[in-house]
């Protein structure tokens, strides 16, 4: 008996996008609007003009149908898993990872192509895949596992288990709907991985949880790996994907470029960032938000003030990010921030004008810029990418992920010619010597019976 578990040959997936210009749809009160002034326009029109022609009809002109084009999210995908792997899937924002997870997790039928599963498949791609909100966090587990196709006796055995991982005891009989995102997310995962499915699939949602919650998470999927049953692992974090998965699977612009062990995969990854141009921020369709303001144009200055490709750790360093008011008018409090990733997809700074309380209180109409001015970079030399976030009173306007990148090369920052071997930044320190007279060794090695009393 073969001991492949998914099978996936030739698939494909598309999705028609809509193209409108600036009126997407005819309301009623156009309608009888234009019925009635339509006539009245052109017997002034034609009295200035003189014209004898006829009246036009009374129906308004309807806008020009929308064109449409056709997406492919996946194209002529193919690849095996076996029992008992581990498997990272990674990719650009975009690349087709999540609509591959929902065809294989069955939320999402495929336009092409074939996919076949052994066993019971537990998902989770987003918050609440699969909670019903109305529920009770104790109803849905037992929901769960019976369209898992698992018995009410083999849920109860494991329930307490899952109780105690999710951390959600005193809201165990409160409908969900009502958790927060974490609560939510660590119910479901914990739900997701103990009720013992051959294949478990999880996107991106664990980045949700904090940090001890998402340790314990891999720390549960390495044990579900080891205990003989399947899983799929999307994350744009690279250390994680290398220390959790024995393969991986690379997949750009919808097409699968590489299957194998997961450190060749990883690089192959890493040195296609680094040849990718990535797309102007002004074209990108992936954003997210109210679209009040956008992100239109950054430029990278270094320390003499011109643009620049990369920057030298030590130096000082200015993205200037070009913003368009969409809403033709003057805005309130916009907030900008600016996430910066490691290439390993490790978010290592916020730069953020709320924690430093410099929030825009008047947004100017139309274009205006913003410099993010840091004196002194110290910042290790590799490519890192940034993500740039907006809000406008409180509401998103504008999220673009992977919006840019920016080179660091190498520098003399502590002017001895010295570069350190490990590590992701400089810092400055000193060293200082003490002699035995001057130092405490009650505050080296802790206080003495007698302090602590």
């Amino acid at each position: 008996m073969s001991d492949v578990v998914i099978s996936v040959e030739g698939l494909g997936k598309k999705y028609r996008i809509r193209h409108q210009g600036a009126r997407k749809y005819v309301a009623l009160r156009d309608v009888v609007v234009e019925k009635f002034t339509t006539p009245i326009r052109w017997v002034r029109d034609k009295r200035r003009s003189g014209d004898g022609s006829q009246p036009p009809g009374l129906l308004p002109q309807m806008p020009a149908l929308a064109s449409r084009e056709d997406f492919w999210a996946l194209k002529d995908v193919s690849f095996e898993v076996k029992q008992g792997e581990v498997v990272g899937i990674i990719g650009r924002n975009g690349a087709g990872k999540s609509t591959l997870l929902k065809i294989l997790s069955r939320i999402t039928e495929p336009t092409a192509g074939r996919v076949q599963l052994e066993g019971r498949v537990s998902s989770l791609l987003e918050v609440g895949t699969g909670f019903h909100p109305e529920l009770t966090g104790r109803e849905n587990v037992f929901l769960n596992g019976a369209i898992l196709g698992m018995t009410r006796a083999e849920i109860k055995k494991k329930f307490d288990e899952i109780v105690a991982f999710a951390e959600v005891e005193k809201f165990l009989d409160t409908p969900v709907k009502w958790y927060s995102s974490g609560m939510y997310v660590r119910l479901a995962f914990a739900v997701a991985a103990h009720l013992e499915p051959e294949i478990l699939i999880v996107d991106e949602v664990l980045a949700v949880g904090d940090a001890e919650f998402q340790k314990k998470c891999l720390g549960k999927m390495g044990e579900v790996g080891r205990g003989g049953r399947t899983v799929l692992f999307v994350s744009h974090n690279m250390a994680t994907i290398e220390a959790l998965c024995e393969s991986a699977i690379l997949i750009a612009g919808g097409r699968l470029l590489r299957k194998g062990q997961t450190s060749t995969v990883v690089r192959e990854y890493l040195d296609n960032q680094n040849r990718l141009e990535i797309t102007p921020v002004a074209s990108r369709r992936d954003r997210e938000g109210s679209g009040a303001i956008r992100f239109d144009a950054i430029v990278l200055r270094g320390e003499n003030g011109k643009s620049v490709a990369a920057v030298q750790c030590g130096s000082p360093m200015t993205l200037r990010l070009f913003v368009k008011n969409l809403k033709g008018k003057e805005l309130s409090n916009l907030r900008i921030a600016l996430g910066i990733d490691s290439s390993f997809g490790q978010r290592i700074l916020l730069l953020d004008t709320l924690l430093l309380h410099q929030d825009v209180r008047k947004v100017p109409v139309e274009q205006f810029a913003i410099d993010v001015v840091i004196p002194r970079l110290t910042l290790m030399p590799g490519r890192y990418e940034f993500t740039l976030y907006a809000t406008v009173n409180g509401v998103v306007a504008d999220w673009v992920k992977n919006a840019g990148s920016f080179d660091v090369e190498g520098g003399n920052y502590y002017g001895t010619g010295q570069m350190p071997e490990q590590g992701i930044f400089f810092m400055d320190h000193r060293f200082e010597f003490v002699s035995t007279e001057q130092a405490s060794p009650q505050i080296l090695d802790g206080p003495t019976h007698d302090q602590a009393k």
